[in-house]
């Protein structure tokens, strides 16, 4: 499972509503690269064979097989304060991290 804070939720409906695009939803993802290894990645998708389809605070999510491995257990969390804006990903799976927060091994 892979869980958003109500912050996050919040902002995805508000980023999917600019969209307009109805039928897409946010796709959570990891893919190799960054620092250390792989990266977080997300995105507005249609549904693909073999994805899971999760919902938290009433977003549904995609999830392909490979990616929810990696993570699986992990709480996403949105920060607008004065040192960033952005998505965060607070991942159980990952070993280390990188400075940035974007990639881990």
């Amino acid at each position: 499972m892979i869980t958003l804070t109500s912050r996050a939720a919040q902002r995805v409906r508000m980023m999917h509503g600019e969209l307009g695009a109805p039928t897409k939803r946010l796709r959570v993802f990891v893919e190799s690269g960054g620092c250390s290894g792989f990266q977080y990645g997300m995105s507005f998708d249609e549904a693909k064979e073999g994805d899971a389809e999760l919902v938290s605070e009433g977003v549904p999510m995609l999830v392909d097989a490979a990616s929810l491995a990696y993570l699986d257990g992990s709480a996403i969390d949105f920060d607008d304060g004065l040192h960033g804006k952005g998505f965060e990903i607070k991942n159980p799976n990952a070993q280390s991290t990188c400075g940035c927060g974007k990639s881990f091994s």
